[in-house]
């Protein structure tokens, strides 16, 4: 199984050409900082990876399934980024974590990855529809994601919150050339702090996006309080939280503060980790966007509070086929639990 497209007519559905210019667009020139202090953080370098490979297939099931009710939807991703990246680029080339990612997957899809989730095809479908027949040359952030799954006829919303100077403006640009209309809003502000006068919702459905960047170790407080102001004001609301498993106690410590709030809220909660491991082997030089390896994050979460009954079974199918294409030595693993 290729990488394939969407079939035509499918709403919103632009040139890949297109989305190859306008990822060209708004990226950080060759000073952007692969390990830089705050508000010096792209996602460029990281486009693709396997926490987005973890994360963004996490997103595509459960909107899935949220879509397929006729009542309208609001979306809402906290940190936006630029909305879209390309993989060829000397940001992606800079840092080589795609090719741990998303290309480690398409090569395994062309090359007959037997029986892929249905949760797998579906994301590789969506990646696929940004892209020409091929290797993909373009990645597509939450917001284009979440863009692509939405409805026009159902009237569903997207609010996108980016504090970054260069990337809020190239995400602004970025979604002005989707003509989504008044479907998605963009704005330069705090996402943590936006996301209060946006709760409840009008729709009374809701799926937030979770995701900063935690250079700052605040970043952790700041999203456990987000989701426990968040379930107040809006306890049925979808809440999916992706964070970095690093060796930091406030790493550690964040999926079991989102386990007490969601106990104590008496709603349901899932958490699934995947961990490709150390690097055992020199990079493959015939993996496109393969570069010199540099020590980097090697395994993420995501938590979600109210998540919709199929993303269980969805993603206990997925993952271990993720592990068995990501994989790559030790501390390898994913783990899959719920509870509520």
């Amino acid at each position: 199984m290729g990488i394939r497209h969407l079939p035509r007519g499918h709403k919103a559905l632009q040139s890949p050409r297109l989305y190859e210019v306008l990822a060209q667009e708004g990226q950080p020139g060759p000073r952007g900082g692969y390990h830089p202090p705050m508000f010096s953080y792209r996602h460029a370098f990281h486009a693709g990876n396997h926490a987005d490979v973890l994360k963004h297939l996490v997103l595509i099931a459960a909107l899935r399934h949220l879509i397929q009710k006729p009542a309208p939807l609001m979306a809402v991703d906290t940190h936006a980024g630029a909305g879209i990246y390309r993989l060829d680029g000397e940001q992606a080339e800079t840092s080589g974590e795609a090719q741990d990612g998303i290309f480690k997957l398409v090569a395994a899809a062309a090359g007959g990855l037997a029986d892929p989730a249905p949760a797998l095809a579906d994301y590789l479908e969506v990646v696929g529809s940004f892209n020409r027949a091929g290797q993909p040359r373009v990645y597509p952030g939450s917001p284009f994601v979440i863009q692509r799954l939405l409805r026009a006829e159902a009237r569903d919303k997207l609010k996108l919150f980016e504090m970054h100077p260069t990337d809020s403006k190239a995400l602004a640009a970025h979604v002005a050339q989707l003509e989504a209309g008044r479907q998605v809003s963009v704005a330069r502000q705090d996402g943590f702090e936006s996301l209060k006068a946006l709760l409840p919702p009008p729709q009374r459905r809701a799926l937030v996006l979770i995701d900063p960047s935690y250079e700052i170790k605040s970043d952790y407080t700041k999203v456990s309080a987000c989701l426990q102001d968040s379930l107040k004001r809006f306890a049925t609301g979808s809440y999916l939280v992706w964070y970095p498993i690093i060796p930091r106690p406030e790493a550690h410590e964040l999926p079991r503060r989102l386990k007490t709030l969601a106990n104590q809220a008496g709603k349901p909660w899932l958490h699934a980790t995947l961990s490709i491991g150390q690097r055992d082997e020199a990079p493959d030089p015939q993996l496109p966007g393969d570069a010199p390896h540099r020590p980097g994050l090697t395994a993420s979460g995501v938590f979600m509070i109210n998540p919709p009954h199929t993303l269980k079974a969805a993603l206990a199918a997925a993952l271990p086929q993720l592990l068995q294409v990501l994989g790559r030595g030790r501390g390898k693993g994913q783990a899959l639990e719920s509870g509520g």
